[in-house]
């Protein structure tokens, strides 16, 4: 009979406790958010994974991813989503929500299998979320890069039910009021509600959209590269206070240094080939007729060799007015090829910012210059700072962090504190002023039509 050594008792037991405590949070979640990040981020606490995913299920083959580990938010239009719905409704076509089973990219036949390597680790555990004898609400995908076991398959089985218990929750029906009653039924209050509800949604509210933004500075100057070359060193670090004609970084030299020493030598020849002609055109015609031609050679080899100076003094890169030197670390700089006209850095008043807001595509709401601005910064989110929209872009184009949106830029209130460039928040941007009904059906309004077509 094998028994149990206390190590691996105490490994149980601890396992049993973090399964517990998982279901208690879960049936604590207040939100159907919250109840998401649970899912797909504190499942690691049982069971060690590299990715995770929840799909809520609408039908077979249908249904929308509503968490991702490690992302607080889901992109809809994010490239990964569109793929991860795609992965969900393929599977649970053909392999149904039957039971917790290993699924990898052989599960997936064409353009989707092949992607698989692309976005999930190789292994993967498809763990349905069935509560009793109800129908599926879901599903968790796991993705890690090593098999999964019995016993690991067996603890994320139990803990599903807890998690489709809390999601079947989340999507029932709506408790009965407690003022209901017999009165309720009587047709006046019928009508009164009716009034009162069309009433409200008929109440004008700001059309708002949420969107990352970013402080920058107002203004900067851009130092950029005087000519092509390799970064040899910086003389300042980033967020560095500079003044003017103060050095801030050099170019390797040695490139230069070695045309001047070939101009140098070519125009010594030169030199010596126009005085030997000069000598010579006192009794010789021939060398006489040459001496225009070697001049105008000894003339270019001189200009070569000037060019070559004036290359070598422009190897220092200095400030051209005070400030603070903002650009990225240095040490991915150093030693790394230049053109000309390349951007190196900038330099920033530090008490000159302003707010640059990467509103996406599927929140864009009509702006117009002035229109009032919220920014929460991810530092004090509880003390928003007062802004106003300066410039919209026309045409949406590709930020920095991969999102399709508007670029916007807003001027903060003269009574605003000053936060330092390069902090992030969310900015909240109001436009036009609409009806309640207007604010709570433009998405559903808009979904419809892109579905329809009407």
């Amino acid at each position: 009979m094998n028994q149990v050594t206390p190590a691996a008792l105490e490994a149980q037991l601890q396992l049993l406790g973090t399964l517990v405590e998982l279901g208690k949070r879960t049936r604590d979640a207040a939100t159907p958010a919250e109840l998401g990040f649970i899912i797909v981020n504190e499942s690691h606490r049982l069971v060690p994974y590299r990715q995770a995913a929840l799909w809520l299920r609408d039908g077979k083959g249908r249904g929308r991813i509503v968490a991702v580990s490690g992302s607080p938010t889901v992109e809809r239009g994010a490239p990964f989503t569109a793929w991860l719905n795609q992965v969900f409704a393929r599977l649970d076509m053909s392999i149904g929500t039957a039971a917790v089973r290993p699924v990898s990219s052989i599960d997936l036949k064409g353009s989707i299998g092949d992607e698989w390597q692309e976005w999930l680790p190789a292994d993967g555990l498809w763990v349905p979320l069935v509560r009793r004898a109800d129908r599926p609400v879901g599903v968790i995908l796991f993705a890690r890069d090593k098999p999964w076991t019995e016993g690991e398959q067996h603890l994320l089985g139990e803990l599903s039910g807890s998690y489709a218990h809390a999601i079947a929750a989340f999507r029932g029906g709506r408790r009965r009021s407690l003022v209901s009653g017999r009165w309720w039924h009587t047709s006046l209050v019928k009508l009164a509600l009716a009034a009162g509800l069309v009433g409200a949604l008929c109440l004008p509210i700001p059309l708002s959209a949420l969107a990352p933004a970013e402080v920058v500075a107002l203004a900067p100057t851009i130092v950029r590269a005087p000519l092509d070359g390799v970064i040899d060193h910086f003389a300042v670090q980033p967020n560095a206070p500079v003044s003017v004609d103060q050095r801030l970084l050099e170019l390797d030299p040695r490139t230069i240094e070695n045309k001047l020493e070939v101009a140098d030598k070519a125009l010594a020849v030169a030199e010596s080939e126009y005085r030997q002609a000069a000598q010579s055109a006192l009794f010789d015609d021939k060398s006489r007729s040459q001496l225009a031609v070697l001049k105008a050679k000894m003339d270019q080899r001189r200009a070569d060799v000037a060019y070559s100076k004036s290359l070598l003094d422009r190897i220092h890169v200095t400030a051209s007015r005070s400030g603070i030197a903002v650009f990225d670390d240095p040490n991915d700089w150093i030693g790394r090829p230049v053109t000309i006209g390349e951007r190196l850095m900038e330099i920033a008043d530090p008490g000159q910012v302003e707010l640059e807001i990467w509103l996406p595509v599927a929140d864009a709401i009509t702006l117009k210059p002035g229109a009032e601005v919220e920014f929460f910064l991810n530092v004090s989110p509880g003390e928003p700072l007062r802004a106003t929209l300066r410039q919209a872009s026309y045409e949406a184009t590709m930020s920095p962090g991969n999102l399709l949106g508007y670029r916007l830029k807003a001027s903060l209130a003269p009574t605003a504190k000053v936060p330092r460039i390069g902090l992030r928040g969310t900015a909240k941007v109001y436009g036009e002023t609409v009806s309640l009904f207007y604010y709570l059906a433009r998405r559903p309004l808009a979904s419809a039509r892109q579905l329809f077509g009407f």
